[in-house]
């Protein structure tokens, strides 16, 4: 029941009433003494391999007062349904999907052997019920960009992660995909690490290397041109409503992982914020959020020096271990060796796949963003202030 990994693919509709709120769940209500009550609440996932789950969620003030379950999915004995659509009434409106996932399995235990779940788990439907209440919406309720706008210095590029965040928290600018690009040797980074204990400051003079410090959280990546893919995800928060951290990872790069398929990588995602394979690890992701949006930015090894790397960075025993660096390897190229492909075909291949499953349309950088970001740099990401804020 609610051990079966959550694969799912969320998809919003419009109520079969209202019109969808903003954040694309279903809702239609009066309010009563300051309180909204009877709210309707509709929302589906695709599980990843399986079948479609779909709830459609009545609240009452703060708790939730009716469940129907539905989709295309298997389940035995028929009384089983009622019993996961009686289980959630009641339940407060704010209880988490690990809270929900055990009452359904709870409910559920009495059918014993002769219980029968194909095609989604409890755990779907937990997530379904959560995604439906906060208001999410899905990749498809959104006008997409992307953005490729060529070779810019690092600094820059790291800069506009904090410009098209804040322009989409404001509403200047819609949901948006980044490709990076440089032809620097840089190192970014995370937010709350120590530059004394990450970087080793003789080898960044030696080989030219340009330390920027970024506004999300995760480790260090080393970066020259043309040796890694990066991009970054600006989107309302409403896009990950009612996932836990963890699982906001996995979904907002679902998309990625089936973009790698189509060259032949079999690929999946590593809690928290891995991404990894048959062939071993490919990458990492980190987030920021802020003003109700949220930044998502991965960056995938392609062809690494490891030995410079490993000159730059301070990276303990273990860390390298992790990173697959056990022997002396020259280079670390996951994406190089198991695709065969150029840097710039999976890349195409990346943009082609989020345009076609979202609808997505080219877009570019305006002279006043890519000037805002240079200012940016010259106030803040290129200052040792910055940089070094954590010694």
């Amino acid at each position: 029941m609610s051990g079966a990994r959550n694969h799912s693919r969320a998809v919003t509709h419009p109520p079969t009433t209202d019109p969808p709120a903003a954040g694309g769940g279903a809702e239609s209500g009066a309010v009563t003494g300051g309180m909204v009550a009877g709210m309707n609440h509709h929302f589906e996932i695709k599980v990843q391999g399986g079948k479609l789950v779909v709830v459609d969620v009545r609240t009452d003030n703060d708790t939730i007062s009716e469940l129907q379950l539905s989709g295309d999915f298997f389940l035995e004995p028929d009384a089983a349904l009622d019993a996961i659509n009686a289980a959630a009434s009641g339940v407060s409106v704010d209880e988490d999907a690990g809270a929900l996932t055990a009452r359904f399995d709870a409910a559920l235990t009495p059918f014993g052997e002769d219980l029968a779940l194909h095609g989604f788990s409890t755990g779907d439907v937990a997530v379904a019920v959560r995604r439906a209440i906060t208001g999410a919406t899905d990749f498809t309720d959104h006008s997409w960009e992307i953005i490729n706008p060529g070779p810019l210095p690092t600094p820059v590029n790291v800069a506009l992660d904090d410009l098209l965040l804040a322009q989409v928290a404001s509403g200047q600018r819609g949901p948006t995909l980044r490709i990076w690009d440089w032809i620097d040797r840089a190192t970014v980074i995370g937010s709350f690490q120590s530059y004394a204990n990450e970087i080793n400051d003789d080898a960044v003079r030696e080989h030219g290397v340009t330390v920027v410090r970024r506004i999300s959280g995760g480790g260090a990546m080393f970066m020259e041109g043309g040796n890694c893919i990066t991009y970054s995800l600006y989107a309302p928060e409403s896009l990950v409503a009612g996932l836990s951290y963890e699982q906001s990872y996995e979904y907002l790069d679902r998309w990625v992982i089936a973009a790698l398929r189509l060259h032949g990588v079999d690929a999946w995602y590593v809690p928290i914020n891995d991404i990894t394979s048959t062939g071993g690890k490919i990458g990492g992701a980190a987030q920021k959020r802020r003003g109700g949006a949220v930044l998502h930015h991965v960056t995938m090894s392609y062809d690494i020096d490891a030995d410079m790397m490993t000159q730059v960075l301070r990276i303990g025993k273990v860390k390298i271990a992790d990173k697959g660096l056990r022997s002396a390897k020259k280079r670390v190229d996951p994406l190089r060796r198991q695709t065969g492909a150029t840097r710039r075909e999976i890349i195409a291949t990346l943009e082609d796949t989020f345009g076609a499953r979202y609808a997505a349309v080219e877009a570019s950088l305006s002279d006043d963003d890519l000037a805002a970001a240079e200012n940016l740099v010259a106030q803040k990401y290129g200052t040792q202030e910055w940089t070094r804020r954590i010694p």
